[in-house]
């Protein structure tokens, strides 16, 4: 087992090792019709996920590393992860939660906090709880004042494939002390395939009318603003890169895209959140969500100064992420839906990337 191959070409072997004194491992996910989703729990990450084209050649349609100690030492250290405690950002590194401000969040993107902190949990060796020919559990403790935040959280994060081509993501999380959470997964999508250049070409929908415009650190500033008559509208199908090096404030301040939609549907409700098609291979990726927005990020500062998956680069707009969560800052805006979680309540959540062709 330990010198198999995967489809995508990864050497298993080249995912075990001890970090923080825990092991890591791949685990290899297949359905019946041949779609294979590789999870490494360092990070509790999707590493490659192998989909049909249009003419049926296996097409891996995520960015990654080729084992872990690339990923222990990456310029982009979310590919693929499960971003928290706190996905996203909170301004300046500080929230007050019933009367008690905690302000040692760690400022590391600009002057906010962003994905967790330093060692968010996109860093952590994940426990793998069980593990199945079409899922895996994954579960990790947070214990109470790691990077800032208050309670010992326990958090579990299932992928499961389906035989309908889709990834499903179920989160789960419990507290023994009043906290905030904001779990998101972080995959990087280019449907034409992982190391094809640019994802301008693709089209892509999303089921919101709204929007979070942003200050020059991406905080939001105020209440939603429409996407009518704006490059922020994607409520019908729109090329990528067809407005995104507008003259627009919000495009100026993110190099791109990198916002919050608020979706159509209502919270906890699992429910349509985008669409997104390669017109070189026909893959579709249908997302649902029972979260209340979704973060476009456009890969914006993507470098391609290293070698990815099998000898590939990842240059700026290579591909993209649909980040499924609460809003940045909700901590410090009373406004926003709560992203608090308090003893004897548990946290639910459920995200489909559903793959098929046209």
């Amino acid at each position: 087992m330990k010198n198999k191959k995967t489809l995508s070409g990864l050497s298993v072997s080249n995912f075990n090792k001890v970090v923080d004194g825990k092991e890591t491992t791949l685990c290899i996910l297949t359905n019946k019709r041949g779609v294979e989703l590789t999870i490494t729990n360092y990070g509790a990450r999707i590493v490659s996920l192998m989909v049909p084209d249009r003419n049926g050649k296996m097409t891996d349609v995520v960015t990654g590393h080729n084992t872990i100690d690339e990923y222990l030492t990456s310029e982009e250290p979310y590919f693929g992860a499960t971003c928290g405690r706190y996905g996203n950002r909170i301004a300046k590194g500080t929230f007050t939660l019933d009367g008690v401000t905690y302000d040692q969040l760690a400022i590391n993107n600009g002057p906010n906090n962003l994905h967790g902190g330093i060692k968010g949990f996109n860093f952590k060796v994940w426990d793998i709880v069980k593990a199945g020919n079409q899922s895996v559990e994954l579960s990790y403790t947070s214990p109470d004042g790691e990077e800032g935040f208050p309670g010992t959280l326990t958090t579990t994060v299932t992928y499961q494939l389906s035989d309908d081509n889709e990834v499903i993501i179920l989160y789960k999380a419990i507290t023994d002390k009043p906290t905030v959470l904001n779990l998101t997964n972080h995959s990087y999508f280019n449907l034409s395939g992982a190391g094809d250049p640019y994802v301008g070409d693709h089209l892509l929908t999303i089921n919101a009318d709204t929007y979070l415009p942003t200050d020059s650190t991406a905080i939001p500033y105020g209440p939603a603003e429409k996407v009518e008559n704006t490059p922020m509208d994607f409520r019908t199908p729109q090329e990528v890169g067809s407005r995104i090096n507008d003259d627009f404030e919000q495009l100026v301040f993110g190099n791109g895209y990198d916002h919050t939609y608020i979706l159509n549907k209502e919270t906890g409700e699992l429910g349509f959140c985008a669409r997104y098609i390669s017109p070189k291979t026909g893959i579709v990726m249908e997302t649902f969500t029972s979260e209340p927005g979704v973060q476009l990020y456009t890969g914006n500062w993507m470098s391609g100064n290293f070698e990815g998956k099998n000898g590939q680069r990842y240059p700026a707009r290579a591909a993209l992420c649909l980040e499924t969560q609460h809003f940045p800052d909700s901590p410090n805006k009373p406004e926003y839906p709560s992203t608090v979680l308090r003893p004897g309540e548990t946290f639910n959540s459920t995200t489909v990337y559903k793959f098929s062709v046209e």
